[in-house]
């Protein structure tokens, strides 16, 4: 086993985090039941903003950033896992108040783990990674609503990683699919991915009135603020909108009008916490509905050498669909 191996820190300077590469041992690590050798780990908008330091998601430094990880057990001291098992890690407020994923070796807590599906390997459990389990979740979450494939569903971010996933499982259950996006040059992306439709993310951020031209179904939002208050607007009587992100901003200066006259719901979407349950059946649907061609359409895998500049690119809405971490490199 390496005695020291590189780590992305999240550090207190004077008071402003900042992260950098470290060599760390195993007795840096957290005193939790399983050792877990990482493979790789997956660039989320969050894992952005605590890489480049726009805001404080440590909230214990030092701390290794990554909020997921896919790797395979090497000890343990739960009867649940144990060495060779293939295992992911999902959110658990790991770069926040617990260790994180990118990292070649991190102890977790045994609660924590889902074994990788048999359908994927560790590269494309973290392909998914969390936003594609966290748009699986929403979909899980409008079903359970009772939103039917009758009618048209809405994706804003959708050339991102929570809205490619979800495009092309919303597809997969036979949705009509309209996919939000201000970028034109992934509109034949997100076709193959199974989108129909398209509409420019500028119209649903500007100012509009409280209840506007029904159109939508149901909705899968990841970027909130205006975005969101307009797609509720939009929503048709007795629909719902699944609410999972904050790209464009965690305002939400809307009114209760499309709540109250046309009984809209707010479906909020919580991958950090969510109880085993929830996960297992989300990873359950990844596994029998995403097409593995889809998935690597929308996969690129980089070293985790990289990712200072690939925080950048995240939070500038320059990045396509997922970006896998290989943090062997």
């Amino acid at each position: 086993m390496h005695e020291s191996f590189p780590a992305i820190l999240i550090e207190d300077q004077d008071g402003k985090p900042k992260a950098g590469f470290k060599q760390l041992t195993l007795a840096d690590l957290p005193d939790n039941d399983v050792l877990v050798e990482v493979a790789f780990s997956s660039l989320n908008y969050k894992d952005g903003l605590a890489v480049s330091g726009r805001q404080k998601i440590a909230r214990k430094p030092p701390t290794i950033a990554g909020i997921d990880l896919a790797g395979t057990v090497v000890e343990s001291r739960s009867d649940a896992w144990k060495p060779g098992d293939k295992v992911l890690v999902n959110g658990w407020g790991m770069s926040e108040t617990q260790q994180g994923g990118y990292t070649r070796f991190q102890k977790v807590k045994a609660e924590w783990l889902v074994a990788v599906p048999d359908a994927f390997t560790l590269e494309q459990a973290m392909a998914i990674g969390t936003a594609g389990y966290t748009a699986a979740l929403c979909v899980d979450a409008l079903e359970d609503f009772g939103i039917s494939n009758d009618g048209e569903v809405l994706v804003t971010g959708a050339a991102g990683g929570v809205g490619s996933v979800a495009v092309a499982l919303l597809a997969r259950a036979g949705y009509t699919v309209t996919a939000s996006t201000g970028r034109p040059e992934t509109h034949g992306y997100l076709t193959s991915l199974g989108a129909t439709g398209f509409i420019d993310r500028a119209t649903l951020q500007e100012k509009g009135p409280p209840l506007q031209k029904e159109r939508w179904s149901g909705a899968v939002d990841s970027v909130g603020s205006s975005t969101l208050v307009n797609v509720l607007a939009q929503t048709r009587y007795g629909g719902a909108v699944a609410a999972c992100g904050l790209a464009g901003g965690a305002d939400l200066t809307g009114t209760v009008l499309p709540h109250i006259l046309r009984g809209i719901a707010l479906l909020g979407v919580d991958s950090v916490m969510a109880p085993f349950s929830k996960r297992e059946r989300a990873w359950a649907r990844l596994a029998r509905d995403l097409d593995p061609a889809l998935l690597a359409e929308i996969t690129t895998v980089e070293p985790m050498t990289r990712l200072p500049e690939l925080a950048e690119q995240i939070l500038a809405g320059q990045i396509r669909g997922r970006v896998v971490i290989d943090v062997t490199r």
